[in-house]
């Protein structure tokens, strides 16, 4: 197998390459917005090269909103923590 041209890319290397912070991998993995294939007895995450470079023309991770009358590109979606203010 040649480096760099592998078809399987780790949490950290998908981390790297969208530039994000692993555990936001971890997330979206949890969340359906990315693809993971579970591997190994202990279920190690591996995500398709082919899945990240198309997921990176998606308009959820273009920022583009849903409906545009209801959002706009500045408003972020996430919500408090509960019993924070």
């Amino acid at each position: 197998m040649v480096r760099g041209k592998t078809r399987m890319m780790t949490t950290s290397g998908v981390a790297k390459m969208l530039h994000i912070h692993i555990n936001t991998v971890r997330r979206w993995s949890n969340q359906g917005i990315l693809k993971p294939y579970r591997i190994g007895p202990r279920g190690d995450r591996r995500f398709m090269r082919e899945d990240i470079t198309n997921f990176l023309t998606t308009p959820q991770y273009l920022g583009i909103p849903d409906n545009p009358k209801n959002r706009s590109l500045s408003q972020n979606n996430y919500s408090k923590p509960a019993g924070r203010s």
